[in-house]
């Protein structure tokens, strides 16, 4: 841990000691937010694994249902349904802050009912897949939201991770150190004085007894 370049002065000494207690101030600010990031991303770490479970559980019964649909009227068939309609703005996205992270939150519109495919060319077991898959895609969404929180949480937790461990194990000895040094080199600068000034002394009482 390389020592910080200070002048041994009690100037330079005032100023790392306000300097400390700035970066203590700040390495205990830090560790209470890591503390609450943690909390937050941990609960909501459980929401998600809950909610994805019953997710994939929901897209698994669909696509068995698709792939009913696609056995019945064929890929081109069923890709050409599938691309029928009328594309629509469903989402809407905002943010909120939380601790400093800026986490996005989506609002789904109502979903339009299925259809603009021909009926006779497609079995109906296509309707049925498609309200399967219409079911599942808001809390497709909000499992996105989610686990997109998530991901900016432990980025901040990381970045706030990191600043406190440079406070905590770099800056911070790094200033008791060099508080240590001044301090040390200030009493030895006044020991030097001293027995200077009792020399000094003794010289003129010498001088006076003759």
């Amino acid at each position: 841990m390389p020592a910080l370049r200070v002048n041994p002065n009690r100037m330079e000494l005032m100023k790392l000691r306000r300097r400390r207690q700035v970066a203590q101030r700040g390495h205990k600010l830090l560790k209470d937010k890591l503390d609450e990031l943690m909390k937050e991303f941990l609960a909501r770490i459980g929401a998600s694994r809950r909610l994805r479970a019953e997710v994939e559980a929901e897209l698994l019964a669909a696509y068995g249902v698709f792939a009913i649909a696609r056995g019945e009227a064929g890929r081109a068939a069923l890709a050409t349904a599938l691309a029928s309609g009328t594309p629509a703005d469903l989402l809407e996205v905002r943010e909120r802050n939380v601790m400093s992270v800026r986490i996005p939150e989506f609002e789904v519109a109502e979903l339009p009912d299925p259809g603009g495919y021909s009926l006779v060319t497609t079995p109906l077991v296509l309707d049925t897949a498609l309200d399967s898959l219409a079911g599942v895609a808001p809390r497709l969404i909000e499992l996105a939201e989610r686990e997109k929180a998530i991901e900016l949480l432990a980025a901040e937790i990381e970045r706030t991770r990191r600043r406190v461990n440079a406070l905590e194990h770099v800056l911070i000895p790094q200033l008791d150190e060099a508080i240590r040094g001044i301090g040390m080199k200030l009493e030895e600068a006044e020991r030097s004085n001293l027995t200077r000034l009792m020399k000094v002394k003794e010289i003129i009482e010498a001088q006076g007894e003759r």
